[in-house]
C-alpha cells in the first residue's frame, strides 16, 4: 500500500464522519456568530432556523425528488449565492444566508447528511433513524 488510508477501512470511515460532524459544528458556530455580528432579529432567526427542512416535502412525491429537493436546500452553495446576492440587495440577504448556514451546520453536526436516492434515512454520513437501528 502507498501509505494512504483505505476508504474501506472502518477507522477511516469513522474519522471522516467525525470530521464532517465537527465541520458542521464549526459551520453552526460561524452562522450564529455572523448573524450576531449583523445585529438582526433573533426572533427571525428562531422562526427561520428550521425553514430549510420544508424542502423535505419533496418526499411526498418520491424518494428521488425528496433527495433532490432536500439536497438543494442543504448544501452550502445556496446560502453562499444568497450571501453574494446580499452585495446587491443588502444586509437582509446576509442574515438569511447566516441562518441557512447555521441550519446546515446543525444538521451535519447531528449526522443528517445529504440524502441518497434510496430514502430519507440514507445519507452521505451513513444511515439515520430506524435504518441505523436495524
Amino acid at each position: 500500500m502507498n501509505g494512504i488510508a483505505s476508504t474501506k477501512s472502518p477507522a477511516f470511515s469513522l474519522n471522516a464522519i467525525a470530521l464532517q460532524r465537527l465541520e458542521g459544528l464549526v459551520a453552526l458556530g460561524f452562522g450564529v456568530a455572523a448573524y450576531a455580528w449583523l445585529g438582526q432579529s433573533w426572533l427571525v432567526f428562531g422562526l427561520l432556523f428550521l425553514a430549510p427542512d420544508l424542502f423535505m416535502l419533496g418526499y411526498l412525491r418520491s424518494a428521488r425528488v425528496g433527495a433532490m429537493t432536500y439536497n438543494l436546500a442543504h448544501t452550502y452553495v445556496a446560502p453562499a449565492l444568497l450571501a453574494l446576492l446580499g452585495l446587491f440587495v443588502g444586509p437582509l440577504a446576509f442574515g438569511l444566508a447566516a441562518i441557512w448556514v447555521a441550519h446546515i451546520g446543525f444538521d451535519r453536526m447531528l449526522g443528517y447528511g445529504l440524502k441518497l436516492n434510496g430514502g430519507f434515512e440514507q445519507t452521505h454520513l451513513g444511515l439515520i433513524g430506524k435504518a441505523r437501528r436495524k
